[in-house]
């Protein structure tokens, strides 16, 4: 299927030109985006409106430049290193299609801090599609405009602030202390005594089981030996859904009728929002049962959404199914990455296992409150977070227009955000390959990031809504962990690259020793 999609893309690529770069655009060398690059491109001072260049004149490449690079150079799943190849070529703006690229953390900042009301993240949304197709509500992640500010306005309570997450810590710590009884016993199947393999998958089983804690506020067991049906379907039509997704969001829509992707990605959120919508009703089946009998009705997330009463039954379904789908993958991603930095910097983990044990001590569980003293563990955090963001491109539309990097943009353009090349720009972060968590510690001797250089969680009122307790979530589960193991590679392990899935995922298994502390 995929040679004929390569030969059809080439027709398109012949039919279709390059854009000129234009004379105010920059052309740099070169360098491969393994290796360091040079980033200092001068930035074009603002001008007024009157005097600015229309958006044409960003250099940039055509739609179908864009996929002979992608599919026929092989750059479809390497998203991430496109951009800096991009940005070496182009500049920090650049065109692509109707898309204007940003790799400049003075212009996100720009962009991002003229936001209004309601943030819009884009003018097309493909996830929204399929709630249109199956009359289903939007959520957090669909909805636009004033619909998505009272849905996130709800939300976000019990959630954004440190406190309100500090709520889950119990639960987080109850699930991780299952998660080192089911490495221990992984290890004893696997012959060796100390190999896990593929740690990723075990991660993402993991975090959906946190998630579905704190949002059901029922155990749905998969970590035991044998993880139940529904559950599993769940997690793999996520992977379904995303994988799926690049391809959809790039290929032409009437693709759409002779390619499966599309009824597969259709397929995946329908599973999604079938285990929901199962675990809401039967949670309100279960207040409905307290309330009948005249007993009165505690608990935690869902149910105080239940009975909030300003959500819609579907637009709970929807919420629901959003908030599960963005506390899998992009956690267990975080925790594979982290996990793997520190397994190739033994010494890096020592000292962490130093700080871990100085703040909680012999069989104490560490809780959040040790957590805001573990400053090198924060840091790792951060600096995994750098190096692989989850989401290596955010998106954004105005309502207005704007004047960037001296071009007059008109308002409903879409912007692409480029992360990636942000967090491995050298004039932020020196040596931008290089894992240094204390390019994070205050009062060590290193350069003063831009602020806007990094932004795992994105920014402002659309910033991720499970921003605290997927942090809380990393410290807690590296602390126990750390505290319990010694971390290594898998022996004869080569350099495990990154491949954009729309989140950044590895490219091959992660294999990792697990050797108890002594």
């Amino acid at each position: 299927m995929f040679s004929t999609m390569r030969s059809l893309l080439m027709r398109w690529f012949l039919l279709g030109k390059d854009c000129a770069a234009g004379k105010g655009g920059h052309l740099v060398s070169f360098h491969h985006p393994a290796i360091r690059y040079s980033s200092n491109i001068p930035v074009p001072s603002e001008n007024t409106a009157l005097t600015s260049r229309p958006i044409h004149h960003i250099p940039g490449r055509s739609t179908w430049s864009t996929i002979y690079w992608l599919l026929l150079k092989g750059y479809f799943h390497k998203l991430h290193r496109f951009q800096i190849i991009e940005h070496n070529q182009f500049g920090p703006l650049w065109r692509t299609g109707q898309s204007v690229n940003v790799a400049d953390s003075n212009l996100i900042e720009q962009i991002l801090r003229q936001e209004g009301k309601y943030p819009m993240r884009a003018t097309v949304n493909i996830w929204k599609e399929h709630r249109i197709i199956r009359g289903l509500a939007n959520g957090p992640i669909t909805a636009e405009g004033e619909e998505w500010h009272r849905i996130r306005t709800l939300l976000n309570k019990r959630m954004l602030r440190p406190q309100d997450a500090a709520l889950y810590e119990g639960t987080i710590n109850q699930v991780a202390s299952d998660l080192t009884d089911r490495i221990r016993w992984l290890r004893s199947v696997n012959g060796s005594g100390l190999m896990v393999h593929n740690i990723t998958k075990e991660l993402r089983q993991y975090t959906f089981e946190v998630i579905a804690a704190i949002l059901f506020e029922v155990r749905l067991g998969c970590l035991q030996e044998n993880v139940p049906e529904e559950t599993q379907r769940f997690i793999e039509s996520v992977t379904i859904m995303f994988r799926n997704l690049v391809y959809c969001g790039h290929f032409p829509r009437w693709t759409r009728r002779w390619l499966p992707l599309w009824k597969q990605y259709l397929t995946a959120w329908d599973t999604m929002f079938d285990f929901a919508t199962k675990a809401v009703d039967k949670k309100m089946a279960q207040i409905k049962e307290l309330l009948d009998s005249g007993q009165s009705v505690e608990g935690q997330y869902l149910t105080y959404l239940l009975a909030s009463g300003k959500l819609s039954q579907s637009e709970i379904y929807s919420s629901i199914t959003e908030l599960l789908l963005g506390g899998v993958d992009t956690t267990a991603n975080t925790l594979s990455w982290a996990l793997y930095s520190l397994a190739k910097d033994p010494e890096l983990q020592d000292s962490l296992h130093g700080e871990i044990c100085s703040v909680s001590p012999s069989d104490q569980i560490p809780t959040a409150q040790d957590i805001s003293k573990m400053t090198l563990l924060k840091a790792v955090a951060k600096e995994t977070l750098r190096m692989y963001p989850v989401v290596p491109s955010g998106f954004r539309s105005l309502e207005t227009d704007i004047v960037l990097g001296g071009y007059h943009i008109p308002q409903r353009t879409q912007f692409i955000l480029c992360h990636y090349a942000m967090c491995h720009d050298e004039q932020d972060f020196p040596n931008p390959h290089q894992f240094q968590p204390d390019r994070w510690i205050r009062g060590a001797e290193r350069l003063k990031q831009h602020p806007f250089s990094s932004l795992p969680f994105g920014y402002g009122v659309r910033g991720c809504p499970g921003r605290r307790i997927a942090e809380l979530e990393v410290h807690l589960t590296l602390a126990r962990l750390l505290k319990q193991f010694q971390i290594k590679l898998e022996p004869g392990i080569k350099e495990i690259q990154a491949r954009s899935r729309i989140v950044l995922i590895p490219e091959k298994p992660i294999n990792l020793q697990f050797v108890d502390r002594v």
